[in-house]
């Protein structure tokens, strides 16, 4: 199927999602685009269908009808169960990035970081905002912004408060957050802190480096593209972009369930590609060494051996809501 096909196919199951959504509101019921193969004409594409609960089944049995029996094979379907916000957990197992979780200065990408009244979540990158002269670290509103819940100048720590994070350990204030919408139509999970005076023997107090080394900058994510993250919990995953243009996301936040846009799909390579405590990871293409996306959710399962999915806001959305601009 081209890609063109897919979008529209997908156009004509999101209007049937509508009268499902009204019926049967309970469960996972996302739909996108993904690569099933290629061949010598180029990628072969087909509707990517992500669900859980009885919604996500009514929607499943709509996409089969759509597609019908010759198309039956365009369809990549994967139950996900419960999606959640990435942020750590109060108590439960030890984490194997432990270098992450320190108090590390200077500040650099991975890093445990939260709002003070959060777990813990991880830095992303580093951004400039037009009409500011500082630097701000980047992560999402979860993270930083307790999902609408913290005010503007409310201390950022790091590391974040499960990882023994205090008060001294603040490094910033949160300076923007995009709102969450409980109504839908989300884009983006993001938000910014302004970094303090961290130099140390004249140092900025900060170093946009990645296990890559510096970033060139970031891209649009394509299907099938072998991506990399390093997060708080999990370190260094690599795994592939298994969906694009992913729509009704539905996310498990403290506040509530929040439904996503135009996400990013990623399947790790060995197991999940992401933890609670990842969110806020920036996740790039290895290669070029561009990001592509902000990583903020997970699910149960779906991806490879078992594992959960991992969700991303695609960075151009990400960086265009907030006014940012990446530092490389």
């Amino acid at each position: 199927m081209h890609i063109d096909n897919a979008r529209e196919l997908k156009a004509q199951l999101r209007a049937r999602s509508v009268a499902v959504a009204s019926a049967v509101p309970g469960g996972v019921a996302g739909v996108g685009i993904s690569v099933l193969g290629h061949g010598p004409g180029g990628p072969r594409y087909g509707l990517a269908v992500r669900y859980s609960g009885e919604r996500g089944e009514a929607l499943l049995g709509q996409a089969r009808a759509l597609a019908g029996t010759a198309a039956a094979a365009e369809l990549d379907v994967r139950d996900v169960g419960r999606v959640r916000a990435l942020t750590a957990p109060a108590e439960g197992r030890a984490w194997t990035a432990a270098e992450l979780r320190r108090r590390v200065r200077p500040l650099h990408p991975g890093l445990s970081i939260a709002h003070r009244d959060v777990t813990a979540g991880t830095l992303g990158a580093f951004v400039t905002v037009t009409g500011s002269d500082g630097v701000y670290a980047l992560s999402n509103n979860h993270v930083l912004a307790d999902s609408d819940q913290a005010a503007l100048d409310d201390p950022v720590l790091q590391p974040g408060p499960s990882d023994a994070g205090r008060d001294t350990d603040h490094v910033g204030r949160l300076a923007r957050a995009v709102p969450l919408d409980a109504g839908g139509g989300n884009a983006v999970d993001a938000a910014l802190a302004l970094l303090e005076d961290l130099g140390e023997d004249g140092g900025p107090g900060w170093e946009p480096v990645y296990p890559v080394g510096r970033l060139t900058g970031w891209t649009d994510a394509d299907d099938e593209v072998a991506v990399e993250k390093v997060g708080r919990t999990t370190g260094l995953t690599r795994g592939r972009v298994s969906a694009i243009e992913l729509d009704d996301v539905a996310v498990e936040y403290p506040v509530g369930v929040v439904s996503f846009e135009g996400q990013v799909e990623v399947t790790g390579d060995v197991g999940a590609f992401s933890a609670g405590g990842d969110s806020g990871s920036l996740v790039y293409r290895p290669d070029t060494r561009q990001a592509i996306g902000l990583l903020f959710a997970g699910s149960e399962r779906g991806g490879a051996n078992g594992a959960g999915l991992t969700f991303c806001n695609p960075i151009g959305l990400v960086l265009d809501a907030l006014g940012a601009t990446l530092v490389v």
